[in-house]
């Protein structure tokens, strides 16, 4: 992907080393700092800080109080006292790479919806490192990059795209913006009121018709994110053979088949909830192929 000097985006929130880390855990049993309930968005408990930290909340639960809004405000400030963000030069590389790539969802969706006679609004991608605080609840890098649509900002640790590279075999730039305008496409879904609509559906279905249902919505998150390659392409100039071919291979890597196989060695259909392997890669291959908003329709 052609992307070194083209237009950043200025929707970056940068909290790397603001705040990530593991001391909770001892505490995470004791304390419940919630979890977001979001199909679009994945949540997690634990949170850094010093000794200091440690005596304040325990003088917060001694004397009744809650010691979330404490941890919450911290977490959500990085105000863990004497932390240094520290970052490599490949972090940085990505940083820009990643500012690159959103601005070229905010051009092309911007474009798409005018067409639509639409309006819209861009989110902002908040780059964390180990834990952070999202408006779906505490967020940590294991639960992968997510979307919360409370805040409508897109979370992503770094670290993902090398796990990407060594753990699913799916490393190359393409790969990693197919990543991000598909976290980008779930946005898009609130914006056109799909994500709510199906959110709601799935809070009244059966546990079998709610995985059913989020498998829609992830495969249409892939089609969108198949869009957004195809004007892309148009719009920029800004991609090589290769690319594509990278971004299928991602959405092949992270199908729910392809990783029910490798950590239980047999597979489980019913209780899909982003889509096989075949389907991500068919979905933004549509999405690609024609740029069509028409034919989003993945309950079809």
């Amino acid at each position: 992907m052609k992307w070194r000097g083209r237009r950043a985006s200025g929707n970056i929130e940068d909290r790397r080393g603001a705040g990530g880390g593991d001391l909770l855990g001892g505490l995470g049993g004791l304390i419940n700092l919630g979890s977001g309930n979001s199909s679009s968005s994945r949540s997690g408990c634990g949170l850094k800080g010093g000794l200091g930290t440690i005596v304040v909340v325990a003088i917060i639960w001694l004397l009744g109080g809650n010691p979330l809004d404490i941890l919450t405000q911290l977490a959500g400030t990085g105000g863990f006292g004497t932390e240094t963000r520290y970052t490599t030069a490949e972090d940085d590389t990505l940083k820009q790479f990643v500012e690159v790539v959103l601005a070229d969802t905010e051009d092309v969706w911007t474009a798409v919806f005018r067409q639509m006679g639409k309006t819209y609004r861009n989110p902002t991608l908040v780059l964390f490192s180990g834990y952070t605080n999202s408006g779906c609840g505490a967020a940590q890098s294991s639960t992968g990059p997510f979307y919360c649509s409370v805040d409508e900002k897109i979370y992503v640790d770094l670290s993902f795209f090398q796990e990407m590279r060594t753990k699913f075999r799916a490393g190359g730039d393409f790969a990693y913006a197919y990543v991000i305008a598909h976290e980008v496409g779930h946005h898009v879904q609130k914006l056109l009121g799909t994500l709510e609509k199906n959110q709601n559906e799935r809070a009244q279905a059966s546990e079998k018709r709610a995985n059913q249902l989020s498998v829609q919505l992830e495969l249409q998150a892939d089609f969108y994110a198949g869009v957004w390659a195809h004007y892309t392409e148009s719009m920029f100039n800004s991609l090589d053979d290769t690319d594509i071919n990278e971004a299928l291979n991602a959405a092949e890597a992270v199908g729910d088949d392809r990783l029910q196989k490798q950590a239980q060695g047999y597979v489980v259909p019913d209780s899909f909830t982003h889509g096989s392997s075949e389907q991500r890669h068919e979905w933004f291959y549509k999405g690609y192929r024609s740029g069509n908003m028409n034919q989003a329709n993945t309950a079809r």
